[in-house]
């Protein structure tokens, strides 16, 4: 019974406040959490787990030592699927980033993705952003992967100033907008770990390893793996 008014509840809730796909806009239908069956079908895949010395690991590669790296679907900035980012980021619904990382964690494990990784690890937001947005949209994705996968997420590593916004910057632009301004506040609890870093789209990789260099510097014995949500096409 309490199942049966559970389901009325949820029917009159879509009636008045009708959600949409956060891809297409369409409405859900009732089984559908955040995006439609058919644009879940249709989402651009990396399937980079899949392969050795994938692109997102030559990106690093010659920069900083990385373990394995991999991201779940493409980002292109003037694709219907660069909507899911936006949402997230946003548009105050930083949940369809925990559902999408659990759905790509559960591909992660068949491959072996998280053998051996002890922690994972948001990219930190400032607290003056944070202020302002509400939330930290790494931390939603970061703990999809967590919970999925069985390993404790960790606020390990805090954004300790402001940096602008890395949109329209240039690579190296991005890199020196990235530079110091991460740190690690008790190192001693990472070391001899290895760590699973998360954002939410890796595009440069300038922030990814601005945090993977300050871990390394701050910790004795660290090893660092990377994932995303969704990854710019690096070819």
């Amino acid at each position: 019974m309490a199942g049966f008014f559970t389901k009325i509840t949820n029917d009159i809730a879509d009636l008045l406040f009708p959600r949409s796909c956060a891809v297409c806009d369409k409405p859900l239908a009732a089984h559908e959490s955040s995006i439609c069956t058919g644009c879940m079908l249709k989402l651009p895949e990396t399937r980079l787990h899949e392969h050795k010395f994938n692109v997102m690991e030559q990106l690093f590669a010659g920069k900083t030592p990385i373990e394995r790296a991999a991201g779940f679907f493409f980002y292109e900035r003037h694709n219907k699927y660069a909507r899911i980012l936006q949402s997230i980021k946003y548009e105050n619904r930083p949940q369809i980033g925990y559902e999408l990382a659990a759905l790509y964690a559960r591909k992660l494990l068949d491959y072996g993705f998280f053998s051996g990784i002890d922690a994972v690890i948001p990219i930190p937001l400032h607290r003056s952003k944070l202020a302002i947005r509400g939330y930290n949209q790494c931390e939603y994705i970061a703990r999809g992967f967590a919970d999925t996968a069985g390993i404790p997420m960790l606020k390990a590593v805090i954004a300790s100033r402001r940096h602008d916004t890395q949109t329209r910057k240039g690579i190296y632009e991005r890199y020196l907008n990235t530079r110091g301004i991460f740190s690690v506040p008790r190192p001693a609890d990472l070391e001899g770990q290895h760590v699973l870093v998360v954002d939410d789209v890796v595009t440069t990789g300038a922030t990814l390893l601005s945090c993977a260099e300050t871990l390394q510097s701050a910790v004795h014995d660290i090893k660092i793996s990377l994932a995303t949500l969704a990854v710019a096409r690096l070819e």
